[in-house]
């Protein structure tokens, strides 16, 4: 497993950690970390602060995002791939899609690389939180 993958599987645990649901965000130029995110909708009591959203909150303004890869625990929903498709990020990888499968058609159809790494430990997070708190999950994908 690359460290970049691992390092949004480490912010996905601080979520956990913190109350929150466990996805994490990792958004890499020129082979360094430039922001870090998770999923923070419960602590923040803010319905869009998806990870990859915080994630890129945090990188703040790096300029030209075309040369970015935006790393994520989970496939990215229609908002955080909006985000993605905004900003010209080209290339995302994700730890894994079958817990929600997400937005990866419309990041597609925009000319983004989607890679699902299909990692069992994302895998795991996810269905144990849903499992745990199925009304958090279902909020946070607007399902409610």
């Amino acid at each position: 497993m690359d460290v970049y993958i691992e390092a949004a599987i480490e912010e996905a645990k601080k979520g956990l950690h913190e109350g929150g649901i466990p996805i994490g965000s990792i958004l890499v130029k020129d082979g360094k970390i430039v922001g870090r995110g998770h999923n923070r909708r419960v602590q923040d009591n803010d319905p869009v602060m998806h990870a990859e959203i915080d994630c890129l909150r945090n990188a703040g303004r790096i300029g030209k995002y075309s040369g970015t890869v935006l790393y994520s625990t989970l496939m990215p929903c229609y908002l955080c791939a909006g985000a993605v498709v905004q900003f010209g990020i080209k290339k995302v990888i994700v730890g894994e899609s079958e817990t929600f499968r997400g937005a990866r058609e419309f990041m597609e159809s925009h000319g983004v690389l989607v890679i699902d790494l299909d990692i069992d430990e994302c895998k795991q997070l996810m269905r144990e939180f849903i499992k745990k708190y199925p009304q958090v999950w279902n909020e946070d994908i607007g399902k409610l």
